[in-house]
């Protein structure tokens, strides 16, 4: 066999990591007992170097949003397109606009991996349509629906009962004959990021970048 396949990283050993819980990986509670990094010498802690803060911002965005590096480098040249101001709130802006995203947001599903399953497996609708694709950047005033036999079932009925986030001030959401449904009313910002960031440092590892 050519190449080697690559090795799956737990969840919690992402978020033990960066030393933060990230909602899109969807499993709360995953510091609760081990919030040092993983590995022989999680417990040594040394102090972080100007790099390795840098790093971890980035690992924290590229984890929660469920995306590689070649996809976010892409993501941050569209966001210095044009005259942009600050492209790092365009950035942020761009990732939560993602449809993956918008269905975990809207408590559509436990996490953004289980959001793109369902939009993978066309179970989600945009204003009235199958949207297979998890990167689709939703606009202003599309609603976001799911297939009518997902509602009704017991997994999802729990996820309705316990949401892992409150609906963010961008989304709407209603219910109407069983059927619920979120639209994007205002566009999000780098302050509806639902983790903590410091985002200058992602400004300056990715200054270069075009």
């Amino acid at each position: 066999m050519s190449g080697k396949s690559k090795v799956k990283v737990p969840k919690f050993k992402k978020q033990r990591r960066v030393g933060i819980e990230l909602p899109g990986l969807g499993r709360p509670g995953a510091l609760a007992k081990r919030n040092y990094p993983p590995g022989h010498h999680g417990q040594a802690r040394k102090r972080p170097t100007e790099y390795s803060l840098r790093l971890t911002e980035k690992q924290k965005v590229l984890f929660h949003y469920n995306i590689r590096e070649k996809q976010f480098r892409k993501f941050v040249s569209n966001a210095k397109k044009g005259h942009v101001v600050n492209w790092t709130d365009k950035l942020f802006s761009l990732l939560e606009l993602r449809l993956d995203n918008l269905v975990f947001r809207l408590g559509f599903a436990t996490s953004i991996p289980a959001a793109r399953q369902l939009v993978v497996h066309r179970h989600v609708l945009v204003d009235g349509k199958v949207l297979d694709r998890p990167s689709a950047k939703i606009s202003l005033g599309q609603v976001i629906t799911l297939k009518e036999k997902i509602y009704k079932t017991v997994h999802y009925e729990s996820i309705k009962q316990n949401p892992h986030l409150p609906l963010p001030d961008f989304l709407e959401k209603k219910e109407e004959k069983g059927i619920d449904s979120g639209k994007l009313i205002h566009l999000p910002t780098l302050a509806d990021v639902p983790f903590e960031l410091r985002s200058r440092f992602i400004s300056e590892l990715y200054a270069n970048v075009k």
